[in-house]
């Protein structure tokens, strides 16, 4: 197989696996999700294209948790909870993001708002 279609076939799965997950992997998690499929895939493989999927807006950076950052395939504006016990993050799909939010940093602030990440930290139901 040509080198080209090799890494486009591991970027694809780097991709699949953030999509098919809700859990907000780091790089080495999904590396460690990958290695059995793709036991040649390295560690600075997958770096490199979560950060061309972060740079073309497929994939978010929604939280640094002990000094590793964690990934997300949903863009969609959403609020997370995260668990200072057990390190995990969790979609709370069922609290809106409040629209008035960045019309209100907007005023305040005289800026331009074009995102917003709102996230909750504390003990999970499972840690508490």
């Amino acid at each position: 197989m040509e080198r080209s279609a090799k890494q486009f076939r591991k970027r694809n799965a780097i991709l699949e696996v953030l999509r098919g997950t809700d859990t907000h992997p780091s790089a080495e998690m999904v590396h460690e999700m990958l290695r059995s499929e793709h036991p040649d895939i390295s560690l600075a493989t997958v770096y490199r294209n979560l950060a061309w999927f972060k740079n073309q807006g497929m994939i978010q950076s929604v939280a640094t948790v002990r000094g590793i950052e964690r990934f997300d395939a949903n863009t969609d504006p959403h609020v997370h909870f995260i668990c200072t016990g057990c390190d995990a993050v969790l979609d709370l799909h069922q609290v809106e993001v409040p629209q008035t939010l960045s019309s209100s940093v907007e005023e305040t602030s005289g800026c331009n708002v074009q995102g917003c990440q709102l996230s909750f930290t504390g003990l999970c139901k499972n840690c508490h």
